[in-house]
């Protein structure tokens, strides 16, 4: 199945990394990219055919909780999973509550990424 996964996060070295991971795995064809949950929202407009979203929570402008009520509250996403990474473990039960799919702790280890993607797609 080839992939297309939307990277958020406000930390331009953090993208780069999820990036370079993500190249070595086989069935992710296409990332996006985006700096905050409002560039975010807008690149799902130009991207609707996006297959997993790996989202950080502390961002300028529109933050991962935000962009998780955001997004969870319209139903044509509801099949697109969300993986929430963060250094913050105390913040887990609020971004469940808000419909993330998943939590990774950054920094992020290739091969539990790809199990989560392979989990989740």
């Amino acid at each position: 199945m080839a992939l297309k996964i939307l990277i958020v996060d406000d930390d331009f070295i953090n993208r780069k990394l999820l990036s370079t991971l993500l190249k070595k795995n086989a069935s992710v064809t296409e990332m996006v990219e985006a700096e905050n949950g409002s560039d975010a929202l807008d690149k799902l407009k130009h991207h609707p055919d996006i297959n997993l979203i790996l989202l950080d929570i502390m961002m300028p402008v529109v933050d991962g909780i935000e962009f998780l009520k955001i997004f969870r509250s319209n139903m044509e996403n509801s099949h697109i999973p969300v993986i929430v990474l963060s250094t913050d473990d105390t913040r887990k039960t609020e971004v469940f509550d808000n419909g993330a799919n998943d939590f990774l702790r950054k920094p992020v280890k290739e091969d539990v990424l790809r199990t989560k993607i392979e989990q989740w797609t």
